[in-house]
């Protein structure tokens, strides 16, 4: 156990977190408490907490939704319950709905103690062991995904657990995080890796050709249907489907996804035929699908049927260690696409390239690199060959996006400089800088407008 653990009791007051204020609890953990009605998810991000004591009271359903909503932010969470004494279907219910211990009040703090012994030993031991496994193969490669950040390791843990199972995966997290390859990973270790993973791009999909993409249409269906055509999820049939951006998907065709999900049929356009798939689903979202549900627009009962397991994958910035190691693999990479011999980075270019927050994430990162590695006339990469933006020592710092002592830049600059960034990284091509900013190529066409952004000016 690592003396940094960092503990968080929370509860209407400070009795449980007084009576676990003591050298057996104290010693060993940063303890802290916070009240139900705070910003826990704030709290829980700043001080990197990965164990809560959550003490509830009667009636629990209050509680519970806490303990639902802790989980849905973090799944890795490990959460201890303490509350009156209850019956076994009850402690069953919270261990349902993801606590990992229940302890009964008044408390008894040998308990808790050997509670909490036990629970960070089996996280220290699987990730020590995944750890280990990694290391003994002389790399911190796992299904192409480069890290040896210690929840990364969690999350590789839990890929290697699920994917066996055959039930809905809802990935989530930023643009550019690499949430794709996590769905790939999931599929390569499922007992279904030697069928298809069909991939749908919810984002690109026009909203009035949705139904037809994913569920086909026969002859005759609308004007144009002048053929039968399979849609992706009889594509997938005894395989999966990976559906990118799953919020961008309109309310109309949730009903019919929702069917598919819970009965496995559906029916194609325009046909009166009844037709069964097996598939396993895989969504993927970088919007707050759980606050869609709560404005209407997203089906809650969808939501809860595609959210059967979270994976959160952190944004590129809060694993800044993992830098140094996907400069490494990107280059390998580009250097067998196109026979470059790029074998690093200057100390410079990597202060830089450490300083920056990457709002692009991972995809930006390597956009950077494969523009460096062919714009160099070196075997490595050095300032010169950086975008604007890093080369720039304040832009490097990124100073606009922290909390420092110069002025914060407003929304629209910080906006405008990253698209001209990526544009710049792109040389101009309007597709591949639509798929970096994950919009359309209408919605990049209407920011150039707004912000004055234009070849001549940036090229």
């Amino acid at each position: 156990m690592e003396l940094s653990d960092a503990l968080l009791v929370i509860g209407r007051d400070s009795r449980v977190y007084d009576a676990l204020n003591e050298p057996r609890i104290g010693h060993d953990f940063r303890l802290y408490f916070c009240g139900k009605n705070e910003d826990l998810e704030a709290f829980l991000r700043e001080n990197s907490v990965r164990i809560i004591i959550l003490d509830t009271e009667e009636p629990a359903s209050g509680d519970i939704d806490i303990l639902v909503r802790l989980k849905r932010f973090d799944p890795l969470l490990d959460v201890i319950v303490v509350g009156p004494v209850a019956r076994p279907e009850d402690m069953l219910e919270w261990v349902d709905r993801g606590a990992s211990d229940v302890l009964v009040r008044p408390l008894d703090i040998s308990a808790a103690a050997v509670a909490l012994r036990k629970l960070v030993g089996k996280r220290d031991l699987r990730r020590e062991t995944f750890k280990l496994e990694k290391q003994l193969e002389k790399k911190y490669v796992f299904q192409g995904m480069v890290s040896k950040n210690p929840y990364m390791f969690e999350i590789f843990a839990t890929i290697e657990n699920i994917a066996r199972f055959v039930t809905s995966v809802l990935i989530t997290g930023e643009t550019g995080t690499g949430k794709e390859m996590v769905a790939r990973a999931i599929h390569q270790l499922s007992a279904v890796r030697n069928r298809r993973l069909v991939v749908c791009d919810c984002a690109s999909i026009p909203e009035s050709l949705f139904e037809s993409e994913l569920f086909g249409y026969v002859r005759g269906a609308f004007t144009g249907a002048d053929r039968t055509k399979k849609g992706l999820f009889e594509e997938a049939h005894e395989g999966a489907i990976f559906l990118d951006e799953v919020g961008e998907i309109p309310l109309a065709v949730q009903a019919k996804l929702l069917r598919v999900l819970e009965n496995h049929q559906f029916r194609p356009l325009g046909s009166n035929e009844t037709k069964h798939v097996d598939v396993r689903v895989i969504a993927a979202t970088n919007r707050d699908i759980a606050l869609a549900t709560k404005r209407g627009a997203f089906r809650e009962d969808l939501y809860h049927r595609l959210n059967r397991i979270e994976i959160r994958i952190p944004p590129l910035r809060e694993r800044k260690e993992d830098v140094p190691l996907l400069i490494h693999h990107v280059l390998e990479t580009i250097d067998r696409a196109y026979g470059k011999s790029v074998k690093g980075v200057s100390r410079d270019a990597q202060k830089r390239l450490l300083r920056y927050s990457w709002p692009g994430n991972i995809r930006e990162l390597e956009n950077v690199l494969q523009s460096a590695a062919l714009a160099t006339k070196k075997d490595f990469i050095d300032v010169p060959d950086l975008p604007k933006i890093l080369r720039d020592a304040k832009a490097a710092g990124l100073t606009r996006f922290a909390a420092g002592t110069e002025k914060l830049a407003s929304l629209d600059e910080v906006e405008k400089d990253y698209i001209r960034h990526v544009l710049s990284a792109m040389k101009f091509n309007l597709k591949k800088a639509a798929g970096v900013l994950d919009i359309s190529r209408t919605t990049l066409y209407n920011k150039m407008e707004k912000y004055g952004i234009t070849r001549e000016k940036n090229s």
